[in-house]
């Protein structure tokens, strides 16, 4: 196993975030071990995506009751697989990772038909694609301070605006964006 667990914390891009793709982005981390680590963007909105728009496009049926919740920006790979972020509390027929004890992640079609059938999970984020990083390769953008990490909070994750969640995270660490710089270095 690595010399750090960041399975179930938040990673924090610094401004010097040298992929865009990135830029201001909170990561959750379901996965991390020896072989590679994985995780989900939890703040950026796919723009004019929304639940509903997939369950159309998957022919699911969907309830009234049925929320419809905007799809995030999962990260870059696998882009068109889809993934949810969840409270523990559900727990899919077909396969669930339990992430800790807080959370969990569902990639299996059955929670989006639990979702519009105004079942599954009370909190959570649907998510298209993932970040994924090879072995050592995250370990070696935390050594370049490409990213900052802390606990993950599940009002954090949930319950703050996608807008927000960034600074909020920073704010968790006693840290501002405004005293960060866009240099890095080591001392």
């Amino acid at each position: 196993m690595s010399q750090i667990d960041l399975n179930g914390k938040l990673l924090i891009a610094m401004p010097a975030m040298g992929d865009t793709r990135f830029a201001q982005t909170l990561v959750f981390m379901c996965a991390h071990s020896d072989d590679g680590a994985m995780g989900l963007i939890v703040n950026k909105p796919a723009e004019d995506l929304r639940l509903t728009d997939l369950y159309a496009q998957l022919d699911i049926p969907r309830e009234p009751e049925a929320r419809d919740l905007p799809v995030h920006f999962g990260g870059p790979v696998e882009h068109g697989r889809g993934f949810v972020l969840h409270d523990h509390g559900y727990h899919s027929a077909i396969s669930t990772l339990k992430v800790n004890e807080d959370f969990a992640m569902t990639a299996t079609l059955d929670i989006l038909e639990d979702l519009a059938g105004g079942r599954g999970p009370q909190h959570n984020i649907v998510a298209l694609g993932y970040a994924g990083w090879g072995p050592g390769q995250l370990e070696q953008e935390l050594s370049q301070n490409a990213w900052l990490t802390v606990d993950a909070d599940y009002r954090l994750v949930f319950e703050t605006p996608d807008a927000q969640k960034w600074e909020a995270a920073l704010n968790k660490m006693g840290v501002s964006s405004l005293t960060l710089s866009s240099q890095s270095g080591r001392a």
